[in-house]
């Protein structure tokens, strides 16, 4: 009986704050749990054709502690409509120095559209050519292998907002969007005015810099709310929420894994932010990354995976 007892107690953790994905964060218990959990990843899961990077010589393993990288796309998916990918962070995760340095890409960055042989704003490459293109586009920019992607559809991302309950955030602009009004100081927000919250960059002195950071604190906020034992009781709208609007290469015995090894890296988390100049080309907006700025975030992100510093050929 003890031993059955101890068999249905034992805790899935699940490290959240690495992506949106793990937002239940502090973990499942009981076998009913456990299957619909696993259930929701089989969900999510969708490979993409290529094996690994081929910045990398050979596969990272999480079941041996490897850094590693994940390329997280918000998109505006609507109808048939596959969308651009609005929003845009690279993840790099260190188990050896337990840290996670998060980097946002703006949108309007411009640079190389790998398989389509142009320079275009960085967030085409998903609507040009999904998942994959995405990937090479944002491999080729950074220098850098990425290992895993987490699609989010931004419409939906709503309902993960509602499964844990809302969320409550510092906001530091006063403002309006979408028929919300978003006061200063510490703000609690439903699904609706949490996607409202995180795309406003019209009224924002700041424009995609300062979205970006409350976008970050968005996907902050969901994962402290996951994390919290009493999301527990809803597990079942959260797992279906995530069914419904994510989709990710990583498999369920890879979470696992990512569990087992990184359990201490989600405290310790670095926000990255590249410097751009704007300007028009033609007639339209692009963010022009110096290439002192670029080698910058290159450097650093290569470090964090424990790569060679030296700059590629």
């Amino acid at each position: 009986m003890r031993s059955e007892r101890r068999k249905n107690r034992k805790w899935l953790k699940i490290t959240g704050i690495l992506f949106l994905v793990l937002v239940i964060g502090a973990g499942v218990y009981g076998y009913s749990v456990y299957k619909s959990f696993k259930t929701a990843v089989n969900t999510m899961h969708e490979p993409i054709k290529r094996k690994h990077s081929e910045k990398r010589e050979t596969p990272i393993e999480v079941s041996k502690k490897d850094p590693f990288s994940v390329l997280m796309l918000g998109v505006d998916q609507r109808g048939n409509d596959r969308g651009r990918s609005d929003t845009i962070i690279v993840l790099t995760v260190n188990p050896n120095n337990n840290s996670i340095k998060m980097l946002s890409i703006p949108r309007d960055t411009r640079t190389e559209i790998i398989g389509k042989g142009k320079q275009d704003k960085i967030n085409h490459a998903y609507a040009f050519g999904g998942v994959p293109m995405a990937i090479d586009t944002v491999e080729n920019f950074l220098d850098i292998p990425i290992d895993y992607y987490i699609q989010v559809n931004m419409e939906g991302f709503k309902d993960i907002v509602d499964a844990v309950g809302g969320v409550t955030v510092r906001n530091d602009l006063d403002f309006s969007y979408d028929g919300f009004h978003f006061a200063k100081g510490e703000i609690s927000l439903t699904g609706e005015e949490a996607l409202a919250f995180a795309r406003m960059r019209k009224e924002d002195p700041r424009g995609d810099f300062g979205r970006q950071t409350r976008q970050r604190q968005i996907i902050q906020a969901v994962i402290n709310e996951g994390a919290s034992l009493s999301t527990l009781t809803n597990y079942s709208s959260i797992f279906n929420a995530l069914g419904k609007n994510v989709k990710t290469n990583l498999t369920f015995d890879e979470m696992v894994n990512i569990q087992k090894n990184y359990k201490q890296v989600g405290q310790n988390i670095e926000q990255m932010e590249i410097k751009e100049q704007g300007t028009k080309i033609n007639g339209i907006y692009y963010g022009i990354v110096s290439n002192e700025e670029k080698q910058r975030i290159q450097n650093e992100l290569k470090a964090q995976l424990e790569l060679n510093l030296q700059a590629s050929n």
